[in-house]
């Protein structure tokens, strides 16, 4: 669907419907480094490789996924989660909030129970800059950034970023009509202005201190446009762009919780070749990724990462050559976490069956919290 681009001066409603993605919940806070937890571990980043994704072409065809198997021979293998629905937003959800989402494909709306971010930043009182997630699915999956829950709720939430909704083709046009400078210049002071107006309308700024802190954010989107971010494009391309976005928010705000959202697998209805397709190039993009956390001192010291799709697919092909997902076979209904970390064992395979609600309370233990409400159970076969 075409969305009408105005040329010059876009207000406050035109910025927020083009960049819906960019979901700001508080003022910022100056860089901000996250208290110990009970091991070496500082920050998480939660990869939810979502869209439906057998282990037959991720694990089980390695050509496939080069760098998950890369991060695999360093790290633990789970080839037996159990999901717990089949519809892709429940299931997803379900690995954010420790519990089994009963909630349909097209549902829409935000769940009762408190997710993974708002566990952290409640009983860690983090602030808002340490808790991310980077999404591809829309207006639908900003639902996983915060919930209902009386006692959690959006001032716990998680700022949310969308691989096409702020780093699309129409916002970058807003962009293009001041000019692409390479260096901070007049013009695009005057564009950040205009920005930072738009996301404070209606805020009282407390201080100098949250101005500042909402200009990186603003700084960040708009070399994220600069960069490339919106310009990619084929099969997978919200996928690639919430992986990349995921990359460069470890680099610049180095948080200390990071979920990652994929969806475009769910392309394997109508074609197994594409969505086959798909599965490469996020692992390729997943790369980039690992590659990042490597390299920086810091973060790979510090930092553990979870890649699990929320469940798999159907055993056999359907009459369009693609792959459904309702028979309740293996295929569907076991899926495969790879997990790597610095208080992790190293090239470890875990054969017993393991559960997806079990992946938030373990990510909150890592942190130093307790995920009250969740139905999981720690995953102890993670560690020495």
């Amino acid at each position: 669907m075409q969305t009408h681009i105005p040329p010059r001066s876009p207000d406050r409603r035109s910025l927020l419907r083009l960049g819906a993605g960019a979901a700001l919940l508080a003022p910022l806070p100056r860089i901000w480094t996250p208290r110990p937890g009970p091991g070496k571990t500082r920050r998480v980043i939660l990869v939810a490789f979502a869209g439906g994704v057998r282990t037959r072409e991720t694990l089980g065809t390695p050509g496939n996924v080069p760098n998950l198997m890369r991060m695999a021979r360093e790290g633990v293998v789970f080839p037996r989660v159990r999901t717990e629905n089949l519809g892709h937003f429940g299931a997803a959800m379900t690995l954010f909030t420790g519990i089994s989402e009963a909630r349909g494909i097209r549902d829409n709306a935000r769940g009762g129970d408190p997710t993974v971010f708002e566990y952290v930043r409640k009983e860690l009182g983090w602030p808002a800059d340490q808790v991310w997630i980077s999404t591809s699915g829309g207006a639908q999956q900003a639902n996983y950034s915060y919930s209902l829950h009386p006692d959690y709720g959006e001032a716990y939430g998680a700022n949310t970023l969308d691989g096409d909704g702020v780093f699309n083709a129409e916002f970058r046009s807003i962009v293009d009509a001041y000019g692409k400078p390479k260096e901070l210049s007049p013009r695009e002071a005057e564009l950040l202005a205009r920005m930072r107006a738009a996301l404070l309308a209606g805020r009282e700024e407390d201080s100098q201190e949250d101005a500042a802190s909402f200009a990186r954010v603003e700084s960040f989107l708009f070399d994220e446009l600069r960069n490339g971010t919106a310009d990619l494009r084929g099969a997978g391309a919200a996928d690639a762009k919430a992986l990349r976005v995921a990359r460069n928010l470890m680099a610049v705000f180095r948080p200390g919780l990071l979920g990652v959202v994929l969806q475009r697998a769910d392309v394997a209805h109508g074609s197994y070749n594409a969505y086959v397709e798909v599965i490469r190039r996020n692992d390729a993009m997943l790369g980039e990724l690992f590659d990042a956390v490597r390299k920086d001192p810091e973060l790979a010291d510090s930092t553990a990462i979870f890649v699990v799709p929320e469940f798999g697919r159907d055993k056999d092909l359907n009459v369009r050559r693609g792959l459904d997902h309702g028979d309740g076979s293996d295929d569907l209904r076991r899926v495969a976490m790879v997990a790597w970390g610095p208080d992790f064992r190293r090239g470890a395979e875990v054969l017993e069956d393991v559960r997806s609600i079990d992946l938030c309370p373990t990510v909150c233990e890592l942190l130093g919290a307790r995920a009250r409400h969740s139905r999981g159970r720690r995953l102890r076969q993670l560690f020495a």
